[in-house]
């Protein structure tokens, strides 16, 4: 049996209270880093691990009652195999985006005002990301074994100031 933790609760009901007083549509992304690579081959672009593909699933299993609009994920094997188990139980397609264009960040919020989306990236894309939607430098870069950060950030819009949630799983 999966056992939701307790902060994802927590998250949850912040959410809820945010968007019931606001006055501006709140877009809601919910952003991680792909899961564990396999590091067995030399190669740019690998694949996930076995943890990283267990990781994947738990990650569907999480979400799998969030009411998402869309799933993005850098154009890699290891960030769409992270989405993929949950953009299937929602039957949405994984779109690929380009993280460092804050542009296409700006369309994805745009196309989606008020709704909740799910982005997949890198441990320095997303920590930067984070960083611009809410328009302060607080993210650093993730080490690069930590895999296991889901940050959820609503706001209003890019740049404005909002809420953050990070939990881990």
């Amino acid at each position: 049996m999966l056992k939701i933790p307790r902060s994802v609760f927590v998250m949850i009901a912040l959410l809820m209270v945010q968007r019931a007083g606001a006055q501006q549509p709140v877009t809601t992304l919910i952003l991680v880093r792909h899961a564990e690579k396999d590091m067995t081959l030399s190669t740019p672009d690998p694949d996930l691990s076995p943890e990283g593909r267990e990781r994947a699933k738990r990650l569907a299993a999480m979400f799998k009652n969030t009411n998402l609009s869309a799933v993005f994920s850098t154009p890699y094997r290891r960030t769409r195999q992270t989405v993929e188990p949950l953009a299937a139980l929602h039957g949405l397609p994984v779109t690929d985006y380009a993280a460092g264009n804050l542009q296409e960040i700006d369309k994805i919020f745009n196309q989606h005002a008020g709704k909740t989306v799910f982005i997949c990236g890198h441990s320095n894309t997303i920590p930067a990301l984070v960083n611009y939607l809410i328009g302060q430098d607080r993210y650093q870069v993730f080490d690069d074994n930590d895999y296991g950060n889901i940050i959820v950030v609503s706001v209003t819009a890019p740049g404005k100031p909002g809420s953050v949630v990070w939990i881990t799983y």
